[in-house]
């Protein structure tokens, strides 16, 4: 149909674009078995089909799946229990992995069907948890958002006193947070960190803790962006500099949103205070 031909010509021209710095996703093969996942998920998937971010939430996936392979001496056994694997093998990710562009005389064509498969698997159950972020005008991301500047509200409110009064709108920037889920804000290695303590907590890890995360991550830069106008700060959210960060930076926001997640979560009112306190 018309409708199957334009979500495949969509899904092969953001494939290519799917984290272009990293060489592991430059490599053809790799980019054959992103492109069909992604087209498969949309064709079962028509209440939100293929949406531009859903290639970006793979790419983690195909990362700690491979290095099951590389990592641990080519073992040819993919277990069944995916998300367990995931949360087994995100620590032992390597560099290696994600800058192995010529995979082509080890990756066989029986180990990239598994991690096709196992891909698949958790990309479907990931997106089940948070399908309304890609629906028709995506409320999910909508709705993370304003939760995110009301706790931010709560946590500092002279940043976002100052953001308003400069011009810049959560939704400039904090939009792209929740539709890719910070992998536009921090590296594979970061993200791959990140998501194991996702996935540890459980169905809302994705949608209720990352936005605790997020409150976490802008005010670990507030200092800095009280002191910028709108077009430095605006600059500066697009492209904050968390390129040299690894798990130990990630650790510290991870800490500060779980502390933030026991004071605030199930506390609506507290969010919503008409006197917001720091």
């Amino acid at each position: 149909t018309l409708q199957e031909q334009e979500t495949l010509r969509q899904v092969l021209v953001d494939v290519p674009r799917t984290a272009p710095d990293v060489p592991l996703f430059r490599n053809d093969k790799i980019r054959q078995s992103l492109s069909r996942l992604l087209y498969i998920w949309a064709m079962r998937h028509p209440a939100s089909s293929y949406v531009q971010g859903i290639n970006d939430l793979a790419t983690p996936l195909v990362a700690v799946f491979l290095s099951e392979y590389f990592n641990d001496g080519n073992d040819s056994g993919s277990g069944s229990d995916s998300s367990s694997s995931v949360a087994g093998t995100a620590e032992n990710t390597t560099t290696s992995i994600l800058d192995a562009e010529q995979l082509d005389l080890e990756l066989t064509q029986e180990i990239l069907s598994n991690v096709e498969a196992d891909v698949y698997w958790c990309l479907t159950n990931l997106l089940a948890g948070i399908q309304d972020h890609y629906t028709s005008d995506q409320p999910g991301v909508q709705r993370m958002v304003m939760r995110l500047e009301e706790l931010v509200t709560r946590m500092d409110v002279g940043l976002t006193q100052h953001l308003e009064s400069t011009g810049v709108m959560f939704m400039q920037f904090a939009f792209r947070w929740m539709n890719c889920l910070l992998l536009r804000e921090f590296n594979l290695k970061c993200i791959i960190r990140l998501w194991d303590t996702y996935l540890s907590e459980g169905d809302g890890g994705f949608e209720t803790f990352h936005v605790y995360v997020c409150a976490a991550f802008i005010c670990q830069f507030s200092g800095q962006l009280q002191g910028m106008q709108f077009d430095e700060l605006f600059a500066f959210m697009q492209n904050i500099p968390t390129s040299d960060w690894g798990d130990s930076e990630v650790e510290i926001v991870l800490s500060q949103a779980f502390v933030l997640s026991t004071l605030f979560h199930g506390s609506d009112a507290h969010l919503t205070s008409a006197s917001p306190r720091i």
